[in-house]
């Protein structure tokens, strides 16, 4: 069995886990034998993480994303049979892949999905219809609508808990670097749908050597591999990368394989994956490519730096793609649905002469 070590107090936790379970907060301090023993009688294991919720969704209401990776449509009726196990509660997102082995069968989610959102994502309630429910994702920036990426999803896929609200507000958050990581040692619940990937943000209530244990959207706990997450205060952010450090995080996912508004290591879209490796480092971009490409601070060709954003046009002006520079006249980027994640030489790439400028970030 694990032995099980409060966060350092310089992180701020309020709640304090033990071997058994949870503990009461943290703020209190008896040292009286009788007295300890009277409040641990008192405490029922779990209390503190179960869910404060009514179990609806209603217009304007915050919920949470509670599988693995949830897509959002143009329209409950835009999924298609192929598009099944990317529905349910758990998403099988291995099994959808391989339904979308088929380029032409993958390039037909263009148009009928509109972004994604990883597990714990906040999102605001903007409708509901019968099983479904029209959300925008906090956290994804657009003129689309002001609260956020909009689009729709299956009801079932979310979870309204203001406990789970509370933590994220109060703790110190773990924040999943590796491409995926897995939930381990689920206690206090039987929601145990979806496994964690990158830029997945969950709140951090306890630590070991080996492991940090977090909430989960649906109420309950689960432990996380130390190796597998960065640690940062409830409004905490990492420090301003280096274009070096953008690149080493991009490359993690060389050779993934394209998806229409991917936004993890399950596939990316261009701008999704551009969107999420700055995302990764605490810097907020927005979602698509024609946003990003007014971010920033204009730089021309010839003075273009690891980490800054290249952009390329139709004949009338619309962005529509973008890739990430790397260095010696090479750029990163998820093209379209035929490839994965690469690198190119982008002038070479470029046979159309599409490029229309480039943006730096930091």
């Amino acid at each position: 069995m694990r032995t099980k070590i409060a966060v350092s107090a310089a992180l701020g936790l309020g709640l304090v886990f033990g071997a058994g379970g949870p503990a009461l907060s943290s703020t209190l301090t008896s040292t009286d034998d009788e007295s300890a023993t009277d409040m641990e009688a008192a405490v029922v294991p779990g209390q503190e993480l179960e869910p404060i919720t009514d179990g609806k969704l209603n217009k304007g209401e915050t919920a949470y994303v509670d599988v693995t990776v949830a897509t959002l449509w143009t329209d409950p009726q835009a999924p298609r049979k192929v598009d099944k196990p990317a529905l349910g509660h758990p998403v099988d997102l291995d099994k959808w892949n391989k339904n979308l082995k088929n380029d032409e069968v993958r390039r037909g989610l263009t148009g009928k999905a509109e972004t994604q959102a990883a597990y714990g994502s906040e999102v605001t309630v903007l409708k509901t219809k019968g099983a479904w429910a029209k959300v925008a994702v906090t956290e994804q920036s657009t003129s689309k609508n002001k609260k956020g990426y909009p689009g729709w999803l299956p009801k079932k896929q979310l979870v309204e808990n203001d406990r789970f609200a509370q933590l994220k507000d109060d703790q110190p958050r773990a924040v999943v670097t590796e491409k995926k990581s897995e939930l381990e040692g689920i206690e206090f619940t039987k929601d145990t749908g979806a496994d964690v990937s990158f830029n997945v943000e969950l709140p951090l209530i306890a630590q070991d050597v080996d492991d940090v244990r977090v909430a989960l959207p649906g109420g309950g706990a689960a432990w996380i591999d130390v190796d597998d997450v960065a640690v940062y205060e409830s409004d905490g952010k990492p420090e301003k990368p280096s274009g070096a450090d953008l690149v080493k995080t991009a490359k993690q996912f060389d050779g993934l394989r394209y998806l229409w508004a991917g936004v993890s290591a399950y596939g990316f879209d261009c701008s999704g994956f551009t969107y999420s490796i700055y995302r990764a480092h605490g810097i907020d971009i927005p979602r698509d490519s024609g946003e990003q490409a007014t971010t920033g601070k204009k730089v021309s060709s010839e003075n273009l730096k690891a980490g800054d954003l290249l952009f390329f046009s139709t004949s009338s002006g619309t962005v529509h793609h973008v890739g990430m520079y790397i260095g010696d006249g090479k750029m990163i980027h998820s093209p379209n649905a035929s490839k994965d994640v690469y690198v190119v030489d982008w002038k070479s790439w470029d046979k159309g002469n599409e490029f229309s400028g480039a943006r730096r970030i930091v």
